[in-house]
Protein backbone atom coordinates (compact mmCIF):
# COMPACT_ATOMS: atom_id res chain seq x y z
CA UNK A 1 0.00 0.00 0.00
CA UNK A 2 1.40 3.39 -1.00
CA UNK A 3 1.67 6.37 1.32
CA UNK A 4 -1.20 8.20 -0.37
CA UNK A 5 -3.49 5.18 -0.02
CA UNK A 6 -2.56 4.80 3.63
CA UNK A 7 -3.33 8.48 4.19
CA UNK A 8 -6.77 8.07 2.57
CA UNK A 9 -7.52 5.01 4.70
CA UNK A 10 -6.56 6.78 7.93
CA UNK A 11 -8.55 9.91 7.10
CA UNK A 12 -11.63 7.86 6.11
CA UNK A 13 -11.32 5.76 9.26
CA UNK A 14 -11.21 8.86 11.41
CA UNK A 15 -14.22 10.60 9.85
CA UNK A 16 -16.37 7.47 9.63
CA UNK A 17 -15.49 6.52 13.23
CA UNK A 18 -16.77 9.88 14.43
CA UNK A 19 -20.06 9.42 12.58
CA UNK A 20 -20.35 5.80 13.76
CA UNK A 21 -19.74 6.76 17.41
CA UNK A 22 -22.32 9.51 17.13
CA UNK A 23 -24.84 7.11 15.65
CA UNK A 24 -24.09 4.61 18.44
CA UNK A 25 -24.68 7.27 21.09
CA UNK A 26 -28.01 8.23 19.51
CA UNK A 27 -28.97 4.54 19.28
CA UNK A 28 -28.29 4.09 23.01
CA UNK A 29 -30.57 7.02 23.82
CA UNK A 30 -33.39 5.82 21.53
CA UNK A 31 -32.98 2.10 22.25
CA UNK A 32 -36.29 1.86 24.12
CA UNK A 33 -38.26 3.66 21.42
CA UNK A 34 -39.86 2.39 18.23
CA UNK A 35 -38.17 -0.27 16.16
CA UNK A 36 -39.02 1.80 13.08
CA UNK A 37 -36.87 4.67 14.43
CA UNK A 38 -34.01 2.24 14.99
CA UNK A 39 -34.11 1.03 11.37
CA UNK A 40 -34.20 4.63 10.06
CA UNK A 41 -31.25 5.48 12.30
CA UNK A 42 -29.28 2.54 10.89
CA UNK A 43 -29.95 3.77 7.35
CA UNK A 44 -28.90 7.35 8.26
CA UNK A 45 -25.70 6.20 9.92
CA UNK A 46 -24.83 4.01 6.92
CA UNK A 47 -25.24 6.93 4.50
CA UNK A 48 -23.60 9.35 6.93
CA UNK A 49 -20.54 7.17 7.18
CA UNK A 50 -20.19 7.21 3.38
CA UNK A 51 -20.65 11.00 3.23
CA UNK A 52 -18.15 11.57 6.02
CA UNK A 53 -15.61 9.36 4.29
CA UNK A 54 -16.02 11.22 1.01
CA UNK A 55 -15.86 14.70 2.59
CA UNK A 56 -12.89 13.84 4.75
CA UNK A 57 -10.86 12.32 1.93
CA UNK A 58 -11.89 14.71 -0.88
CA UNK A 59 -8.77 16.82 -0.64
CA UNK A 60 -6.49 13.78 -0.34
CA UNK A 61 -8.15 12.24 -3.40
CA UNK A 62 -7.86 15.57 -5.31
CA UNK A 63 -11.57 15.67 -6.08
CA UNK A 64 -12.68 18.98 -7.66
CA UNK A 65 -15.42 21.04 -5.98
CA UNK A 66 -17.78 20.09 -8.80
CA UNK A 67 -17.07 16.39 -8.40
CA UNK A 68 -17.42 16.72 -4.64
CA UNK A 69 -20.86 18.30 -5.08
CA UNK A 70 -21.93 15.52 -7.42
CA UNK A 71 -20.78 12.85 -4.98
CA UNK A 72 -22.58 14.52 -2.07
CA UNK A 73 -25.75 14.88 -4.16
CA UNK A 74 -25.62 11.19 -5.00
CA UNK A 75 -25.10 10.35 -1.33
CA UNK A 76 -28.06 12.58 -0.39
CA UNK A 77 -30.36 10.81 -2.86
CA UNK A 78 -29.10 7.42 -1.69
CA UNK A 79 -29.70 8.46 1.90
CA UNK A 80 -33.27 9.49 1.18
CA UNK A 81 -33.96 6.21 -0.60
CA UNK A 82 -32.38 4.27 2.26
CA UNK A 83 -34.43 6.13 4.86
CA UNK A 84 -37.63 5.56 2.90
CA UNK A 85 -36.89 1.87 2.52
CA UNK A 86 -36.00 1.58 6.19
CA UNK A 87 -39.28 3.27 7.11
CA UNK A 88 -41.28 0.84 4.97
CA UNK A 89 -39.48 -2.20 6.38
CA UNK A 90 -39.75 -0.81 9.90
CA UNK A 91 -43.47 -0.21 9.49
CA UNK A 92 -43.98 -3.83 8.37
CA UNK A 93 -41.95 -5.19 11.27
CA UNK A 94 -43.69 -2.92 13.77
CA UNK A 95 -47.11 -3.92 12.41
CA UNK A 96 -46.24 -7.60 12.78
CA UNK A 97 -44.91 -6.97 16.29
CA UNK A 98 -48.15 -5.22 17.24
CA UNK A 99 -50.17 -8.14 15.84
CA UNK A 100 -48.05 -10.49 17.91
CA UNK A 101 -48.60 -8.29 20.96
CA UNK A 102 -52.36 -8.37 20.45
CA UNK A 103 -52.30 -12.14 19.98
CA UNK A 104 -50.22 -12.52 23.14
CA UNK A 105 -52.75 -10.37 25.02
CA UNK A 106 -55.59 -12.59 23.81
CA UNK A 107 -53.48 -15.60 24.76
CA UNK A 108 -53.27 -14.27 28.30
CA UNK A 109 -57.04 -13.76 28.41
CA UNK A 110 -58.21 -16.98 26.75
CA UNK A 111 -55.22 -19.32 26.99
CA UNK A 112 -55.46 -20.08 23.25
CA UNK A 113 -52.97 -19.04 20.58
CA UNK A 114 -52.65 -19.83 16.86
CA UNK A 115 -49.27 -19.27 15.19
CA UNK A 116 -48.97 -17.06 12.11
CA UNK A 117 -46.56 -17.55 9.20
CA UNK A 118 -46.28 -13.80 8.51
CA UNK A 119 -43.37 -11.58 9.47
CA UNK A 120 -39.63 -12.18 9.96
CA UNK A 121 -38.33 -15.62 10.88
CA UNK A 122 -37.57 -14.50 14.45
CA UNK A 123 -41.13 -13.35 15.03
CA UNK A 124 -42.44 -16.51 13.38
CA UNK A 125 -40.30 -18.55 15.79
CA UNK A 126 -41.68 -16.59 18.74
CA UNK A 127 -45.22 -17.12 17.45
CA UNK A 128 -44.63 -20.87 17.05
CA UNK A 129 -43.23 -21.09 20.58
CA UNK A 130 -46.30 -19.30 21.94
CA UNK A 131 -48.50 -21.81 20.12
CA UNK A 132 -46.56 -24.70 21.67
CA UNK A 133 -46.90 -23.05 25.07
CA UNK A 134 -50.64 -22.72 24.46
CA UNK A 135 -50.86 -26.44 23.68
CA UNK A 136 -48.94 -27.33 26.84
CA UNK A 137 -51.18 -25.09 28.94
CA UNK A 138 -54.25 -26.66 27.33
CA UNK A 139 -52.99 -30.12 28.27
CA UNK A 140 -52.21 -28.92 31.79
CA UNK A 141 -55.74 -27.52 32.15
CA UNK A 142 -57.21 -30.80 30.95
CA UNK A 143 -55.09 -32.73 33.45
CA UNK A 144 -56.06 -30.35 36.23
CA UNK A 145 -59.73 -30.63 35.29
CA UNK A 146 -59.52 -34.42 35.26
CA UNK A 147 -57.73 -34.42 38.61
CA UNK A 148 -60.39 -32.16 40.07
CA UNK A 149 -63.14 -34.37 38.68
CA UNK A 150 -61.37 -37.42 40.09
CA UNK A 151 -61.07 -35.73 43.47
CA UNK A 152 -64.78 -34.91 43.55
CA UNK A 153 -65.67 -38.42 42.42
CA UNK A 154 -63.36 -39.88 45.05
CA UNK A 155 -64.95 -37.84 47.82
CA UNK A 156 -68.43 -38.78 46.61
CA UNK A 157 -67.66 -42.49 46.26
CA UNK A 158 -65.78 -42.79 49.53
CA UNK A 159 -68.51 -40.90 51.36
CA UNK A 160 -71.11 -43.23 49.88
CA UNK A 161 -69.08 -46.38 50.55
CA UNK A 162 -68.32 -45.37 54.13
CA UNK A 163 -71.89 -44.37 54.88
CA UNK A 164 -73.27 -47.85 54.17
CA UNK A 165 -70.96 -49.91 56.43
CA UNK A 166 -71.04 -47.27 59.17
CA UNK A 167 -74.82 -47.23 59.14
CA UNK A 168 -74.83 -51.03 59.31
CA UNK A 169 -72.34 -51.02 62.19
CA UNK A 170 -74.44 -48.49 64.09
CA UNK A 171 -77.63 -50.53 63.59
CA UNK A 172 -75.94 -53.77 64.68
CA UNK A 173 -74.29 -52.10 67.67
CA UNK A 174 -77.64 -50.65 68.78
CA UNK A 175 -79.29 -54.05 68.35
CA UNK A 176 -76.62 -55.68 70.52
CA UNK A 177 -76.87 -52.95 73.17
CA UNK A 178 -80.67 -53.29 73.33
CA UNK A 179 -80.49 -57.06 73.43
CA UNK A 180 -82.51 -57.28 70.22
CA UNK A 181 -79.98 -59.43 68.32
CA UNK A 182 -81.25 -62.98 68.00
CA UNK A 183 -77.80 -64.25 66.95
CA UNK A 184 -75.09 -62.03 68.52
CA UNK A 185 -72.29 -64.17 67.06
CA UNK A 186 -73.55 -63.53 63.53
CA UNK A 187 -73.76 -59.82 64.28
CA UNK A 188 -70.16 -59.87 65.54
CA UNK A 189 -68.97 -61.61 62.38
CA UNK A 190 -70.83 -59.12 60.21
CA UNK A 191 -69.41 -56.19 62.16
CA UNK A 192 -65.91 -57.59 61.76
CA UNK A 193 -66.49 -57.94 58.02
CA UNK A 194 -67.66 -54.34 57.71
CA UNK A 195 -64.71 -53.08 59.76
CA UNK A 196 -62.31 -55.01 57.53
CA UNK A 197 -63.94 -53.42 54.50
CA UNK A 198 -63.46 -49.93 55.95
CA UNK A 199 -59.85 -50.71 56.87
CA UNK A 200 -59.12 -51.85 53.32
CA UNK A 201 -60.64 -48.65 51.97
CA UNK A 202 -58.56 -46.50 54.33
CA UNK A 203 -55.42 -48.46 53.45
CA UNK A 204 -56.10 -47.86 49.76
CA UNK A 205 -56.54 -44.14 50.37
CA UNK A 206 -53.30 -44.00 52.34
CA UNK A 207 -51.45 -45.91 49.64
CA UNK A 208 -52.85 -43.65 46.94
CA UNK A 209 -51.88 -40.51 48.88
CA UNK A 210 -48.29 -41.76 49.13
CA UNK A 211 -48.23 -42.52 45.41
CA UNK A 212 -49.55 -39.07 44.45
CA UNK A 213 -47.10 -37.39 46.83
CA UNK A 214 -44.18 -39.36 45.36
CA UNK A 215 -43.47 -40.98 48.73
CA UNK A 216 -44.17 -44.59 47.79
CA UNK A 217 -41.24 -46.66 49.09
CA UNK A 218 -39.72 -48.93 46.43
CA UNK A 219 -37.23 -51.48 47.74
CA UNK A 220 -35.94 -53.44 44.73
CA UNK A 221 -35.07 -57.07 45.29
CA UNK A 222 -34.62 -60.12 43.10
CA UNK A 223 -37.93 -61.98 43.03
CA UNK A 224 -39.49 -64.66 40.87
CA UNK A 225 -42.51 -63.38 38.97
CA UNK A 226 -44.02 -66.87 39.10
CA UNK A 227 -43.99 -66.81 42.92
CA UNK A 228 -45.71 -63.41 42.99
CA UNK A 229 -48.40 -64.60 40.59
CA UNK A 230 -48.91 -67.86 42.53
CA UNK A 231 -49.40 -65.99 45.82
CA UNK A 232 -51.84 -63.55 44.20
CA UNK A 233 -53.84 -66.40 42.67
CA UNK A 234 -53.98 -68.20 46.02
CA UNK A 235 -55.29 -65.07 47.71
CA UNK A 236 -57.93 -64.43 45.05
CA UNK A 237 -59.10 -68.03 44.53
CA UNK A 238 -61.75 -67.98 47.33
CA UNK A 239 -63.40 -64.91 45.78
CA UNK A 240 -63.17 -66.41 42.30
CA UNK A 241 -64.62 -69.72 43.47
CA UNK A 242 -67.55 -67.95 45.11
CA UNK A 243 -68.21 -66.10 41.84
CA UNK A 244 -67.85 -69.25 39.75
CA UNK A 245 -64.75 -67.89 37.98
CA UNK A 246 -61.64 -69.93 37.21
CA UNK A 247 -58.14 -68.44 37.37
CA UNK A 248 -55.42 -69.80 35.11
CA UNK A 249 -51.80 -68.74 35.60
CA UNK A 250 -48.97 -69.24 33.13
CA UNK A 251 -45.58 -67.66 33.81
CA UNK A 252 -42.50 -68.60 31.82
CA UNK A 253 -40.00 -70.47 34.02
CA UNK A 254 -37.12 -68.36 35.26
CA UNK A 255 -38.89 -65.04 34.80
CA UNK A 256 -37.02 -63.17 37.50
CA UNK A 257 -37.40 -59.44 38.07
CA UNK A 258 -35.75 -56.87 40.27
CA UNK A 259 -38.63 -54.99 41.84
CA UNK A 260 -40.36 -54.20 45.10
CA UNK A 261 -41.94 -57.53 46.04
CA UNK A 262 -44.75 -56.06 48.13
CA UNK A 263 -45.60 -53.49 45.47
CA UNK A 264 -45.69 -56.02 42.64
CA UNK A 265 -47.78 -58.40 44.74
CA UNK A 266 -50.25 -55.54 45.21
CA UNK A 267 -50.28 -54.92 41.45
CA UNK A 268 -51.04 -58.53 40.56
CA UNK A 269 -53.63 -58.92 43.33
CA UNK A 270 -55.48 -55.75 42.35
CA UNK A 271 -55.56 -56.75 38.69
CA UNK A 272 -56.84 -60.23 39.58
CA UNK A 273 -59.56 -58.93 41.91
CA UNK A 274 -60.62 -56.43 39.25
CA UNK A 275 -60.75 -59.17 36.59
CA UNK A 276 -62.73 -61.57 38.80
CA UNK A 277 -65.27 -58.88 39.68
CA UNK A 278 -66.08 -58.23 36.04
CA UNK A 279 -65.97 -61.79 34.73
CA UNK A 280 -69.31 -63.62 34.67
CA UNK A 281 -69.83 -67.05 36.21
CA UNK A 282 -68.12 -69.90 34.35
CA UNK A 283 -65.65 -67.38 32.92
CA UNK A 284 -61.87 -67.65 32.99
CA UNK A 285 -59.26 -65.13 34.13
CA UNK A 286 -55.80 -65.78 32.68
CA UNK A 287 -52.53 -64.48 34.10
CA UNK A 288 -49.35 -64.76 32.04
CA UNK A 289 -45.79 -63.52 32.37
CA UNK A 290 -42.89 -63.52 29.95
CA UNK A 291 -39.69 -61.73 28.99
CA UNK A 292 -39.73 -59.69 25.76
CA UNK A 293 -36.84 -58.01 23.98
CA UNK A 294 -36.72 -55.01 26.29
CA UNK A 295 -39.15 -55.66 29.14
CA UNK A 296 -40.80 -58.15 31.46
CA UNK A 297 -44.49 -58.34 30.58
CA UNK A 298 -47.32 -59.39 32.87
CA UNK A 299 -50.80 -59.77 31.36
CA UNK A 300 -54.19 -60.34 33.01
CA UNK A 301 -57.07 -61.25 30.69
CA UNK A 302 -60.71 -61.41 31.76
CA UNK A 303 -64.09 -62.14 30.17
CA UNK A 304 -65.84 -58.87 31.01
CA UNK A 305 -67.24 -58.45 27.49
CA UNK A 306 -65.03 -55.48 26.65
CA UNK A 307 -64.80 -51.86 27.69
CA UNK A 308 -66.30 -48.99 25.65
CA UNK A 309 -63.57 -47.18 23.74
CA UNK A 310 -64.57 -43.86 25.31
CA UNK A 311 -63.96 -45.30 28.79
CA UNK A 312 -60.48 -46.69 28.15
CA UNK A 313 -58.58 -43.41 28.78
CA UNK A 314 -60.27 -43.02 32.19
CA UNK A 315 -59.86 -46.57 33.40
CA UNK A 316 -56.92 -45.74 35.70
CA UNK A 317 -58.40 -42.50 37.05
CA UNK A 318 -58.95 -42.23 40.77
CA UNK A 319 -62.46 -43.30 41.89
CA UNK A 320 -63.57 -44.16 38.37
CA UNK A 321 -65.67 -47.33 38.28
CA UNK A 322 -66.80 -47.53 34.71
CA UNK A 323 -70.13 -47.33 32.97
CA UNK A 324 -73.14 -49.44 33.80
CA UNK A 325 -71.87 -52.05 31.34
CA UNK A 326 -68.92 -52.64 33.62
CA UNK A 327 -70.30 -51.77 37.05
CA UNK A 328 -68.45 -53.63 39.81
CA UNK A 329 -70.26 -56.44 41.50
CA UNK A 330 -70.12 -56.74 45.24
CA UNK A 331 -68.27 -59.80 46.52
CA UNK A 332 -68.18 -61.16 50.00
CA UNK A 333 -64.52 -60.49 50.61
CA UNK A 334 -63.70 -57.23 48.82
CA UNK A 335 -67.01 -55.45 48.48
CA UNK A 336 -67.57 -53.06 45.61
CA UNK A 337 -64.35 -51.14 46.18
CA UNK A 338 -63.82 -47.40 45.96
CA UNK A 339 -62.42 -47.32 42.45
CA UNK A 340 -58.84 -47.04 43.72
CA UNK A 341 -57.41 -50.42 42.74
CA UNK A 342 -56.39 -49.60 39.18
CA UNK A 343 -55.13 -46.14 40.15
CA UNK A 344 -52.87 -47.81 42.73
CA UNK A 345 -51.70 -50.30 40.10
CA UNK A 346 -50.71 -47.48 37.77
CA UNK A 347 -48.90 -45.59 40.53
CA UNK A 348 -46.87 -48.62 41.65
CA UNK A 349 -45.95 -49.61 38.08
CA UNK A 350 -44.86 -46.09 37.21
CA UNK A 351 -42.78 -45.97 40.39
CA UNK A 352 -40.92 -48.94 38.87
CA UNK A 353 -40.40 -46.93 35.64
CA UNK A 354 -42.87 -49.22 33.89
CA UNK A 355 -46.19 -48.79 32.13
CA UNK A 356 -49.62 -50.38 32.36
CA UNK A 357 -52.04 -50.54 29.44
CA UNK A 358 -55.46 -51.98 28.72
CA UNK A 359 -56.98 -53.16 25.46
CA UNK A 360 -60.09 -55.03 24.44
CA UNK A 361 -59.44 -58.66 23.55
CA UNK A 362 -62.31 -61.09 23.08
CA UNK A 363 -64.04 -62.22 25.20
CA UNK A 364 -63.03 -59.33 27.48
CA UNK A 365 -60.03 -57.10 27.96
CA UNK A 366 -56.32 -57.46 28.69
CA UNK A 367 -54.35 -55.47 31.26
CA UNK A 368 -50.66 -55.48 30.39
CA UNK A 369 -47.83 -54.40 32.70
CA UNK A 370 -44.37 -53.79 31.23
CA UNK A 371 -41.34 -53.44 33.47
CA UNK A 372 -38.16 -52.31 31.70
CA UNK A 373 -35.08 -54.48 31.79
CA UNK A 374 -32.28 -53.04 33.88
CA UNK A 375 -32.71 -51.36 37.24
CA UNK A 376 -36.26 -52.61 37.75
CA UNK A 377 -36.26 -55.27 35.05
CA UNK A 378 -34.84 -58.72 34.67
CA UNK A 379 -32.06 -59.46 37.14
Amino acid sequence: MSGDQLQVVLIAAGWTSLVGLGGFAVARVTARRSLRLGLVLVALVAVGVVVAGVVGTADAMFISPHDRGVVLLVCLVAGLVAVALASVVGEAVVRRARDLQDAARRFGETGEYAASAAGPAELQGLSAELERTSARLREARLRERRLEESRRELVAWVSHDLRSPLAGLRAMAEALEDGMAEDPARYHRQMRSEVDRIVRMVDDLFELSRIQAGLLPVVPARVDLGDIVSEAIAGTTPVARAAGVRIDGRVAPGTTITADAAGMSRVVANLLVNAVRHTPADGVVTVSGRVTDDAVELSVRDACGGIPAADLPRLFDVAWRGTTARTPEVDARHGAGAGLGLAIVKGIVEAHHGAVRVANEAPGCCFSVQLPLGVFGQA
